[in-house]
């Protein structure tokens, strides 16, 4: 396992992080509890210590089941989770980063993960209702009691957070990123090697497309985000499949899947850590194949021809982006 240093913490972050939305069951179809403890903990045996989590993802359930699966190791692993989104009865979310309503936040998420400190606390999205700074300083004030050791910001634009890191010390953003959501290249990737922040790359192999196991057939129901998603939707999603089919083929040239090749990609893009989905134990069989190996610049090339001939209409994740709060 690569490890990297996150700025204000002591101990090596796996370079590969266990995304948790799915196993807090909302916009995935729900979730077996059991077996989503039993995956945190294959994946704390195969070296990913990083565990990234919000209370948004099942409505505080996610938050719970990472407390539970990593308490007979809590103090060999990085907690990630997130603050300023708010949802009402109807359980939609909204921006909400009100300074009173993050206090209340990261009492309720150390309450869920059954902890008295969070690793990295990250703005989940940002709020054009309240100044940066504004937020930035809370967060700061959070910091300084000992409650998190690292704040971090999610889907934040450059000069949002520069806004933010006037009022805190900022050492992360967690983007969208992957072979298909490239939308951070000319900003935010810069932006992260100029300022010493690393980045947790989510979606590295965008909602299950790179995993290799997507077919044709393939569907999709009830609250499942994919149903939603325009890559999932005809005519984009043959388009896709064809991309991964491509892939597929430079994987192989180097002896690997193309999942292994995806989530390598990201690796190997800059200070990153790819935030790798599951819910289920064997959906991490392939961790161990992403390491010892680098693409080199031919490979590059190979991928974006790739992408250029196969996807002549690409879209990225907009869709999933909640509304602002109601004034």
């Amino acid at each position: 396992m690569e490890t990297i240093r996150i700025p204000g913490i002591d101990e090596p972050a796996s370079r590969v992080g266990l995304g948790t939305w799915a196993i807090g069951g909302w916009m995935w179809g729900g979730a077996d509890d059991d077996a989503s403890v039993e995956t945190i903990r294959r994946a704390y045996d195969r070296g990913i210590t990083v565990f990234d989590t919000a209370p948004v993802y099942g409505f505080g359930h996610s938050e719970e089941v990472v407390g539970r699966a990593v308490a007979p190791f809590r103090d060999d692993v990085l907690i990630a989770t997130k603050c300023g989104l708010g949802w009402g009865d109807d359980e939609q979310p909204f921006r909400d980063s009100r300074p009173d309503s993050i206090r209340r936040e990261v009492d309720a998420s150390l309450r869920r993960l059954g902890t008295d400190r969070i690793d990295l606390y990250q703005v989940h999205w940002p709020d054009p209702r309240v100044p940066f700074a504004e937020t930035g300083a809370v967060l700061e004030e959070i910091r300084r009691t000992g409650k998190v050791r690292a704040i971090g910001v999610s889907n934040f634009a450059p000069a949002e957070m520069d806004a933010l890191a006037t009022a805190a010390p900022l050492a992360t953003d967690q983007p969208p990123y992957n072979l298909f959501e490239r939308g951070i290249d000319d900003d935010v990737l810069p932006y992260a090697e100029d300022n010493g922040l690393v980045l947790l790359a989510y979606g590295a192999l965008c909602r299950g497309l790179l995993s290799g196991r997507m077919r044709p057939d393939t569907t999709f129901q009830g609250d499942d985000l994919r149903v939603y998603d325009p890559k999932f939707q005809p005519p984009r999603y043959d388009r896709y499949l064809a991309a991964v089919d491509a892939l597929s083929e430079i994987a192989a040239g180097r002896g690997k899947s193309v999942l292994a090749l995806a989530v390598r990609w990201v690796l190997d893009r800059g200070p990153t850590i790819a935030l790798w989905g599951a819910r289920t134990p064997a959906q991490l069989d392939a961790v161990g194949e992403v390491f010892g190996w680098e693409l080199t610049a031919g490979d590059m090339a190979a991928i974006d021809d790739a992408l250029a001939r196969t996807i002549t209409d690409p879209v990225g994740p907009e869709f999933m982006a909640p509304p602002a709060r109601d004034a």
